[in-house]
């Protein structure tokens, strides 16, 4: 029997155009040769193969073939494959990649990415295994909504054990990221007919912008030495948090006004959404346990592996009142719209114990960071007070006043990226602004963590 013509080969895509057959197969081969859509060394369909595809004789594309090996676009030798040649290939007109590649920072001190250099991707390859060797066929459907049950029930085990959250594998719903979390819950919130939420004085502008995106007017609360001030709750139905580590003044939330925010909510049937970025990164005191242990039906917790591990995971979590899950699971869709491989595989993680062994180790891999910082300031720039430096993966750093703007530009100047704290603080923010910068020291890997830290005290005032 002869052999169909779909199991010919390898796939190439090829529009002949012109007059002729084979003119117009040598130009369309040229060209894709030409702007790099083959790469050299590609290996090409044989003679009969791509005529079979294209519906042409044999000879038409062997003689194309023949003609570019000639140019020397392609290669051919007695008893291989034709292969795409070595020739310079002529970049395309959009050019916007590379000059963003020129302009990429020698050293990246923005907060909010951990050191990507120290995933543990050994520990990870063997726990996806181990959990893709143990997945049941029905796995690789559509799937629940809320996630898979692995991955419910590792969460539910763990936030009980180093967030004090209380709660049960039905009730959390598995996200792709943080910012896919809340906006669902802007959506709910929205539909439940809430029309302002309060958010944190600083805090980061895309979370502002999602729950304005879902139809909310936002209003900023006070903010002062004991963190986020909730006597102004008055009027709104929800509130955003990061009761545990205030991003980014990096204060917790004193227990007065923890207790004071769930009685607000309890009063008033609102919402507390609380943020817990980093939850697993403190240094020098005890850990600040989550706010949904104090009222599980008034508080949302929001968690994500982005801080931990990596960001391009995207997987978070959410942690639901009950009489809220049901409205954020018909929000989310009829189906897991997360990787199933990756939910498994953190599930593995988790109860292998995996988890907690990578955690305590990042956690004194970035405590050794931040001394380092704390000295090298301390020695070379002692007029900058450090401040929210007890927990998180990053510092603030407190500017001489009117000086946060040219230190920015001189960190521009010597290829480092800063954020300063205005770019975090709210438009409509009643506290008086502060010059200082906000320097994450989780994203450059070891090797660089030195040098990085030379170029941050050069721009210092």
């Amino acid at each position: 029997m002869a052999e169909s013509w779909a199991t010919l080969g390898v796939d190439l895509h090829l529009e002949p155009t012109g007059s002729g057959l084979r003119r117009g197969l040598t130009d369309a081969l040229r060209e894709a040769v030409r702007t790099g859509r083959l790469a050299p060394g590609t290996r090409l369909p044989s003679s009969r193969t791509l005529a079979a595809d294209l519906g042409i004789a044999r000879n038409t594309v062997a003689d194309a073939y023949a003609d570019l090996v000639a140019e020397g676009w392609l290669t051919a030798r007695q008893g291989s494959s034709t292969r795409v040649g070595g020739r310079t290939v002529v970049p395309p007109a959009d050019t916007s990649l590379s000059r963003r590649e020129q302009h990429r920072p020698t050293y990246d001190l923005r907060p909010g990415t951990p050191d990507l250099a120290s995933f543990p991707r050994t520990e990870w390859l063997k726990a996806a295994r181990r959990a893709f060797t143990a997945a049941p066929n029905d796995a690789l459907g559509y799937g629940d909504p809320r996630g898979r049950v692995e991955l419910r029930t590792a969460l539910a085990g763990y936030l009980a054990r180093a967030r004090g959250v209380r709660t049960d594998p039905d009730r959390i719903l598995i996200c792709s990221g943080f910012a896919h979390a809340l906006g669902l819950l802007g959506t709910v919130l929205r539909s439940r007919g809430t029309r302002t939420a309060a958010v944190e004085s600083y805090g980061l502008p895309p979370h502002r912008n999602l729950l304005t995106a879902a139809g909310l007017r936002i209003r900023p609360l006070p903010f002062d030495e004991l963190g986020t001030d909730p006597g102004e709750l008055g009027g709104v139905g929800a509130v955003l948090l990061t009761p545990a580590h205030q991003f980014p003044m990096g204060v917790p939330l004193h227990r007065d006004r923890r207790t004071a925010v769930v009685d607000w909510a309890r009063r008033t049937g609102g919402l507390v959404l609380e943020d817990d970025y980093d939850g697993e990164f403190r240094y020098d005191r005890q850990p600040v346990g989550a706010l949904q242990d104090l009222d599980p039906d008034r508080v949302v917790h929001l968690g994500t592996a982005s801080k931990s591990l990596a960001p391009a995971l995207r997987l978070a979590w959410m942690v639901l009142p009950p009489g809220l899950t049901d409205e954020a699971v018909a929000a989310k869709g009829g189906h897991d719209t997360c990787g199933v491989l990756d939910q498994l595989t953190l599930a593995e993680f988790i109860t292998s114990g995996a988890y907690d062994r990578h955690v305590r180790a990042a956690r004194l891999r970035y405590r050794r960071r931040r001394d380092a910082l704390v000295a090298a300031l301390a020695s070379r720039a002692p007029e900058v007070r450090v401040t929210g430096i007890a927990a998180g993966l990053h510092a603030v750093l407190r500017l001489p006043p009117g000086t946060e703007k040219s230190v920015l530009q001189a960190a521009t100047w010597q290829g480092l990226a800063l954020h300063g704290l205005s770019y975090f603080r709210h438009r409509e923010a009643v506290a008086e602004p502060l010059d200082a910068l906000v320097v994450g020291y989780g994203t450059p890997p070891d090797h660089a963590w030195a040098g990085a830290l030379d170029a941050l005290c050069r721009v210092l005032p």
